[in-house]
């Protein structure tokens, strides 16, 4: 059985508080993009994990997708040995999810190959334990984000973004998350990020922001200096994903020039 976990963005990224706990409250919305891995599971003798793509620098039992088949296995033993192997395409430590959603696609293939029948809730529920925005590839529709990115509300409107061009590029920093929510100071958003998104993608620009820029684009300017030339060749919106380093630009018409570090880039439909 194969699969392919798409990554995500985040349209507008607000940290509004931190917890006793020591997590940030967040608000932000998660919209699926078409940039994927190619997961493939099979039924094996014994349990074996391979990768290949993209090399993930870490034991076999510390990838995602095995702490993901183990969670589901220690609730469901009747889950049998497998080989999992993982072509990693979307880049790690970029904002994109892409760790997130590999391990929320082999719960959700766990499910079908061993014939569970789990509700989306309960799936949701299994991922949660996983990551915090695991559930939103459960779900893998646009998605208003609150918690610690773990309270999920599907958009009841449609993004604006009908036949736009989309463009990922993946500078060659690694950004470290605790370091991004480093010198952030959590505030209450100044606007409904709901309803700034109902409006023309040209008025984004002016309201619609990633608190983590703020301290990313201090530490790594080379980050600042790739959003600016999203813009200067033609974005009408241009964001750091998450916590970064990816970003994004939606474009009317997508430049002809190859931009340095550029992943991906396709129409949104």
């Amino acid at each position: 059985m194969t699969t392919h976990p798409n990554c995500k963005i985040n349209l507008g990224l607000h940290v509004t508080s931190r917890r006793d706990d020591g997590y940030h409250e967040l608000e932000t919305v998660f919209m699926p993009v078409a940039l994927c891995d190619t997961l493939t599971i099979e039924s094996s003798d014994s349990f074996r994990f391979s990768q290949s793509g993209i090399v993930v620098d870490c034991p076999a039992e510390d990838n995602i997708c095995v702490k993901a088949y183990n969670a589901m296995r220690r609730r469901y033993p009747q889950i049998g040995e497998i080989h999992i192997h993982l072509e990693k395409n979307i880049p790690f430590g970029a904002g994109l999810g892409g760790g997130s959603s590999d391990a929320a696609h082999t719960i959700q293939m766990l499910n079908e190959l061993f014939g569970l029948n789990l509700s989306q809730t309960a799936l949701c529920d299994i991922a949660k334990t996983i990551g915090a925005d695991c559930p939103f590839f459960i779900l893998n529709q646009p998605c208003y984000a609150t918690g610690i990115g773990d309270l999920l509300e599907p958009l009841n409107f449609q993004l604006p973004l009908s036949n736009l061009q989309f463009i990922l590029i993946k500078p060659s920093v690694f950004v470290s998350t605790s370091d991004a929510y480093r010198g952030i100071t959590p505030h209450a958003s100044l606007i409904d990020l709901r309803d700034a998104l109902k409006q023309p993608v040209e008025t984004w620009k002016n309201t619609i922001v990633n608190d983590f820029e703020t301290t990313v684009f201090q530490k790594y300017p080379v980050i600042a200096e790739l959003k600016q030339r999203l813009y200067d060749t033609g974005a009408m919106y241009a964001s750091m994903s998450g916590s970064g380093s990816a970003l994004f630009g939606i474009f009317k018409e997508l430049p002809t020039e190859k931009l340095p570090f550029e992943i991906y880039r396709s129409q949104y439909r």
